[in-house]
């Protein structure tokens, strides 16, 4: 099953993609869609919307996991994280795929085993997990272990009788 994970960003939003089959997880692809930060807002979410849409062909995933938003100590911040992250939950839902949520923590949790991992932490481990890949920056990376999370959480879910 191919799984994307998204890290969203109104400047820089992280994507990855990775192939689980049982508990064997590998790397398919991974990298960052940017928007122009001197573009008007409505601007820069319709083009992360068709950045996110080639993701999603090129792709197919089966499933799909973002990252929750955040507060920063910049309230305008955080709005267009929010912003960014609802144009990506469109995009994914418009795609016919439910996705998964999850709080930071919780990615580091999965990938780390600790919930305040630092995000250099985080990184190893996702290389360790994903042999060989090569990560386009820190967005990409976080949106691999959000996938590794959403797999990790995907198994579990197969393993209980519901």
């Amino acid at each position: 099953m191919l799984i994307l994970g998204l890290d969203p960003g109104l400047g820089t939003s992280g994507w990855g993609v990775i192939r689980a089959e049982g508990n064997r997880l590998s790397h398919v692809a991974n990298g960052r869609m940017k928007t122009d930060s001197a573009a008007p807002l409505a601007r820069r979410l319709a083009h992360l919307d068709t950045m996110l849409a080639a993701i999603l062909a090129d792709h197919a995933p089966a499933a799909a996991a973002v990252e929750e938003v955040f507060v920063n100590a910049n309230p305008q911040s955080t709005l267009k994280l929010g912003q960014a992250r609802g144009v990506i939950l469109l995009g994914v839902a418009r795609a016919g795929i439910a996705p998964g949520e999850y709080a930071a923590r919780l990615v580091k949790k999965a990938v780390v085993g600790v919930g305040n991992a630092e995000k250099a932490q985080v990184h190893a481990m996702v290389a360790r997990l994903l042999p060989g890949v090569k990560v386009d920056g820190p967005d990409a990376a976080d949106a691999l272990a959000v996938a590794i999370c959403h797999a990790h959480h995907l198994a579990s879910a197969r393993r209980v009788p519901g």
